[in-house]
């Protein structure tokens, strides 16, 4: 799996090699990453999450919501340089992570660590991710109002996308979601390609409308 993703991403490949390093290292220690994860670091985390910058536009502006460890943010931040990204983390052991590693890997100029809850902080930016957050119908109230008119969420979602769709389209109307449509990245990297929800932000909505 590092392999076919240096070979996809081969001028970020020393810093996806250092970031998955820091994971298994401080990641575990700090309890971010759970130790058995270690031994899949690559399929189910780092790889898992580079793949989602297919579906980001080329010079966004990217805010990731509920960062944890940095998943997706750093990934995405590591294979696209043309992004800024601000992650958005409220425990204060994990943004004290964060800020270590954005320093770390060399990305200080173009990422930020915010410290607050996605529901206390405000931000306009063109995409919005998160990745094992919330179930989609609260997901939505929390991230797609950072998002722009005509900017984007990216939920980073299983198997039961389709079903979490469906049952979230009241919740995604209140906050000015349009159509959420199921889509897939990262073929040929990752397997099973990564699935992701997508919803544009169409209106203003309601801030917490969902929550």
């Amino acid at each position: 799996m590092q392999a076919r993703l240096a070979e996809r991403y081969p001028a970020a490949a020393a810093g996806l090699a250092a970031y998955a390093d820091l994971l298994a290292g401080d990641g575990v220690v700090r309890g971010l990453i759970g130790p058995r994860e270690t031994a899949r670091l690559w399929s189910r985390h780092v790889a898992n999450c580079a793949v989602l910058e297919e579906l980001v536009p080329q010079g966004s502006s990217v805010a990731d919501v509920g960062s944890g460890a940095g998943l997706p943010g750093l990934p995405l931040a590591l294979v696209r340089p043309d992004l800024s990204v601000v992650l958005v983390e409220p425990l204060l052991r994990r943004a004290t992570f964060l800020s270590e590693a954005v320093e770390a890997l060399g990305l200080a100029g173009r990422v930020e660590v915010l410290r607050g809850r996605a529901e206390d902080v405000s931000l306009s930016v063109d995409v919005v991710t998160a990745r094992a957050v919330a179930p989609l119908d609260r997901l939505a109230g929390w991230t797609l109002p950072h998002a722009r008119a005509g900017g984007v969420l990216l939920a980073l979602k299983g198997e039961g996308a389709a079903e979490e769709v469906a049952a979230s389209l009241v919740a995604l109307e209140k906050v000015g979601g349009g159509n959420a449509e199921v889509l897939t990245c990262g073929a040929g990297v990752v397997d099973p390609p990564t699935t992701v929800v997508r919803v544009v932000r169409m209106t203003a909505g309601r801030r917490k409308g969902s929550r």
